[in-house]
């Protein structure tokens, strides 16, 4: 399965009285996991960009001025998104100013023919209903790392969003391994022999601290929540 997470920069908000994008990001996901190739480019909106925009991504009109017009580049990316599927955060944003695009090439296809999309959004609010779902919260809920992010920027909002799109999506793994019953059963036998035997060899036992066993609860909680199961630290034996 290829997918391709994608986000947009824009003059403003409303393509239909002429805002233009400024900026493409891609990056490709094959069987849930990120390939390393992406698609990138700024691009020359030929008018000016809204204050308000300007103020969510920081790129200028006259950093814009030197680079390639939407016509240069619409081959490059419908080659880069044909026949994959578009996760995109608020879609029919995005899909709204590609297809603006898109109408004013003679021959060019619009999105939904050269690609299906994915709507992470509506996803998040599914999954976490009346809860903050816009990026900068998902990241904060699967401990995704965006520290990076001090401005809007697509291709890097389209990396994190591929971390947080695998691990809203992905459900719980198995860490260590599968246990069969009779290991599970004995794990807690054996977990009281080795500290026997550590503390015969004399080397120090460190029991973890409240502040460590509350940090581990919170982890519990975040796999509970993620595979809608509980763990199996949690589950009877």
């Amino acid at each position: 399965m290829r997918q391709i997470v994608l986000d947009t920069e824009t003059t403003g908000l409303e393509p239909e009285v002429g805002h233009r994008i400024i900026e493409i990001g891609g990056v490709e996901v094959i069987n849930r996991k990120l390939t390393g190739r992406h698609f990138h480019k700024y691009i020359n909106p030929e008018r000016d960009i809204d204050d308000g925009a300007f103020e969510v991504h920081g790129i200028s009109r006259a950093f814009l001025q030197d680079k390639p017009v939407f016509t240069e580049i619409w081959e490059e990316l419908v080659a880069f998104i044909k026949g994959a599927e578009l996760i995109i955060h608020n879609a029919s944003f995005d899909v709204s100013f590609l297809d603006y695009e898109l109408r004013k090439i003679n021959g060019a296809p619009k999105t939904a023919q050269i690609c299906t999309v994915t709507d992470s959004l509506a996803l998040a609010r599914a999954k976490h209903p009346g809860q903050k779902n816009n990026l900068d919260a998902l990241c904060r809920r699967y401990q995704v790392d965006n520290s990076q992010r001090q401005l809007h920027g697509a291709l890097l909002d389209a990396e994190i969003l591929a971390d947080v799109f695998l691990l809203m999506t992905g459900g719980q793994t198995q860490l260590f391994g599968v246990a069969d019953d009779s290991q599970r059963a004995n794990s807690g036998g054996t977990q009281d022999h080795q500290r026997r035997a550590a503390e015969q060899d004399g080397l120090a036992v460190i029991a973890a601290g409240a502040a460590e066993l509350e940090a581990h609860e919170a982890f519990l909680d975040l796999l509970a929540e993620q595979s809608g199961t509980a763990p199996i630290w949690r589950q009877p034996a």
